[in-house]
């Protein structure tokens, strides 16, 4: 597909300069126009699809050439586009829905963004909540659910908090890896293997600055956990946490070792939220939000699960009622195309 600007990206990411270039072509396009983006990190094509629909910029075609993934989006629509062409437009917020099941974990991470730890208030959701959840998800189009804590794996019924997650729509556990022995084995076993994946934290390639972050010896244990995982079937997902371009630049190159499949990476910064005492510094105008769920409302998005900038409402029911609230505060933000909301990577 031709385009009206051709956007050469390089190796840049979404948490590496790539939004101020975005925001400078939309200034400089007009409605309308088409604009190829080409970049050599096929990984961020999940994330520019989710920036293109918040931001009103359709996503319409996404191929490789030379080599090389390229996307092109229109700036705003075409005059004569009918609703129905616009798969997109209309829907509320939340085709990724985020589920804080609980806040109680076996860890200590002196980065956790909600403060979670083995002292911290359990603060559970809870199965029957979880299935109401995932009823009305299902009936609003919801196209992930993400499951996260805590350790969502202390929980006693995770297993049919996920069962339930998982009918529907394709879930993600965020997990360290670290309880897949005993009971919990059999928990995974009942577990469908389409349609979960396990995303298991692992901050580097060696047990030095994993665990410096998360307690001796616990790199070690998540390795395990990981290896147990796959021999059960799964198909796991890798998620290191990064303080600068060179730790994430030598977990990239541990993950091309390891022959991690682009799609099974996700590599973030440590958010200046929570227990975090340095990190990217992020306010809700900066979000594209990620509808949260927690046993104490909705907020906007995953990362600050647990401040007051970042909370929606406390009435969780009916879903569609809290997707509306999300959607709403979002466009108050503002003409989101002059603002440099960031995709905020947590999964």
């Amino acid at each position: 597909m031709k385009a009206n600007i051709d956007l050469d990206i390089r190796r840049k990411t979404f948490a590496s300069d790539l939004l101020p270039e975005l925001i400078a072509v939309l200034r400089r396009s007009r409605p309308g126009d088409l604009i190829a983006v080409v970049g050599d990190e096929e990984s961020i094509g999940s994330e520019l699809e989710t920036w293109c629909r918040f931001t009103g910029n359709p996503l319409v075609e996404a191929t490789v050439e030379n080599g090389r993934p390229r996307w092109v989006f229109r700036r705003g629509t075409v005059e004569g586009l009918t609703q129905d062409d616009r798969p997109e437009d209309g829907r509320p917020a939340g085709s990724r829905l985020w589920l804080y099941t609980n806040f109680d974990c076996n860890l200590h991470c002196d980065y956790c963004c909600v403060r979670s730890s083995p002292t911290a208030p359990r603060r559970e959701l809870g199965l029957t909540r979880v299935r109401r959840v995932a009823l009305e998800a299902a009936e609003l189009g919801v196209r992930e659910i993400f499951v996260t804590g805590g350790e969502p794996f202390v929980l006693e019924d995770i297993g049919e908090i996920l069962v339930s997650c998982a009918a529907a729509a394709p879930t993600t556990v965020l997990t360290n890896g670290m309880l897949f022995t005993g009971r919990r084995v059999e928990t995974l076993r009942e577990l469908p293997r389409d349609r979960i994946v396990l995303q298991i934290s692992l901050d580097s390639p060696t047990p030095k600055l994993h665990d410096h972050h998360r307690g001796p010896g616990t790199w070690a244990r998540t390795r395990e956990g990981i290896q147990r995982a796959r021999a059960q079937g799964f198909r796991v997902r890798l998620a290191a946490t990064v303080s600068t371009d060179a730790e994430a630049e030598e977990f990239r190159r541990f993950l091309d070792e390891e022959r991690i499949a682009a799609e099974d990476r996700v590599i973030r910064r440590i958010a200046l939220r929570g227990s975090a005492t340095e990190g990217v510094a992020v306010t809700r105008s900066d979000l594209v939000p990620e509808i949260t769920i927690t046993a104490e409302g909705v907020y906007w998005h995953p990362v600050g699960a647990t401040d007051a900038d970042l909370f929606v409402t406390h009435d969780i029911f009916p879903l569609s009622a809290a997707f509306a609230a999300v959607r709403l505060a979002f466009e108050r933000e503002g003409e989101h195309a002059n603002k440099l909301a960031r995709i905020f990577n947590c999964a």
